[in-house]
């Protein structure tokens, strides 16, 4: 059994934490004292309904702190998944947080193994290893989804660490016995390339959103059956039926942010494509909300702000862009969102009446369909054809 010590207790670190903890002691260090308190009660400070289950009712050797010197001090490996969020000023992630971490854990324990799961910039890791004057940090992406992250820990599709050595092969092992995936693949490469991974495997997902929302546009365009053209496209075998499934625009934490960073990345490579991912999701939600607007409602409704079901994410989902392009044009907008427990979300009046919010809105603007609205089916503006989420 190692010490182990993981720092950030969101979707990722707490995942990972519980994934491991079932064989090793994990200490979770969060800046949250709240957050902290909830692992320690073995309540889920996060939806997600795996890693409520596992807290609830697994055995797991598993503590929290706000201590990062007590997180860190016996650690065989510490594993640092704090925020990356895109900064629009410096067109960069702000890795501030993890390079802060990871310089305090060498101060804290030299001898342990720094494992970087934030995703960060191409070529952050080598920089930090410099910078800090110390081989022993690895980045290992996570490939998790919001609402399935302990799932996906425990059935991952892929195992990959940024080190191609005896070293790099036990992290892989030690994540690998720690799931319930035995024969997962793992791939042992470059930190550059283990960065480049995950942002080029989050950029082909929000270019697939962004293809099937692009078509949706053009049939919805043209009086043509969207779903019959989708249909029709997925029988080919090298496209298939998967994550095709038209919305508002790819959203959440990650697709937005890994995006732009990539473009970022590519600022002295020749490059088309990139550009025209991040600049599709702007122009998806300028046709949403002009459609919307078509119906020349009074009174806008916006059923939930979260991206998906079984989750509380609200950061950056994709109807935030069409609820604030329909407030510019002067449309009252109103909120529901049971998960919200302020008055209003910016300048919108939030309400957690189901009923009166159905009787007060024109149109109903929902990113994906609900049993909650079929009596209102006639006020629903949605995208949604295959009733899940991607």
């Amino acid at each position: 059994m190692q010490k182990i010590a993981v720092v950030g207790g969101g979707y990722v670190g707490l995942s990972n934490a519980i994934m491991l903890a079932a064989r090793h002691q994990v200490t979770v260090c969060d800046i949250d004292p709240a957050r902290v308190d909830a692992i320690r009660r073995r309540v889920s400070p996060i939806i997600d309904p795996d890693i409520s289950e596992h807290l609830a009712h697994h055995t797991l050797h598993l503590d929290a702190s706000t201590d990062l010197h007590q997180a860190c001090r016996q650690a065989r490996c510490i594993f640092i998944a704090t925020p990356t969020d895109y900064d629009t000023q410096t067109n960069h992630f702000n890795v501030e947080s993890v390079r802060s971490t990871a310089q305090q854990a060498r101060r804290i324990n030299p001898d342990a193994l720094i494992v970087i799961k934030s995703t960060v910039p191409v070529g952050f890791t080598e920089e930090l290893k410099a910078e800090l004057g110390t081989d022993a940090i690895m980045f290992s992406p996570e490939f998790l989804r919001e609402g399935k992250a302990l799932h996906d820990c425990l059935h991952p599709s892929r195992i990959v660490v940024g080190e191609d050595s005896a070293r790099g092969r036990q992290l892989a092992d030690l994540l690998r016995e720690a799931s319930q995936r035995p024969d997962a693949p793992v791939l042992l490469t470059g930190n550059t390339e283990a960065e480049a991974i995950k942002l080029f495997a989050n950029t082909f997902l929000a270019m697939r959103v962004a293809f099937f929302n692009e078509l949706d546009t053009y049939a919805a365009s043209n009086q043509l059956s969207t779903r019959q053209i989708i249909d029709g496209v997925c029988l080919d075998p090298r496209i298939g039926a998967h994550y095709n499934n038209p919305s508002f625009g790819y959203g959440g934490y990650c697709l937005p942010k890994d995006t732009r960073q990539l473009l970022a990345n590519y600022q002295r490579v020749p490059q088309n494509l990139i550009r025209a991912i991040v600049d599709s999701n702007t122009t998806r939600k300028d046709f949403v909300a002009d459609d919307i607007l078509r119906r020349r409602p009074a009174v806008v409704g916006i059923h939930r702000l979260v991206m998906k079901a079984e989750s509380d994410n609200f950061r950056f989902s994709s109807v935030q862009g069409v609820m604030k392009r329909i407030k510019a044009k002067g449309i009252k907008v109103i909120v529901y969102e049971p998960l919200l427990h302020e008055a209003a979300f910016f300048g919108s009046e939030v309400t957690h009446d189901l009923d009166g919010f159905k009787r007060q809105a024109d149109v109903i603007v929902a990113n994906r369909r609900s049993a909650e609205l079929q009596d209102v089916a006639d006020k629903i503006y949605t995208r949604d054809l295959f009733g899940i989420d991607l």
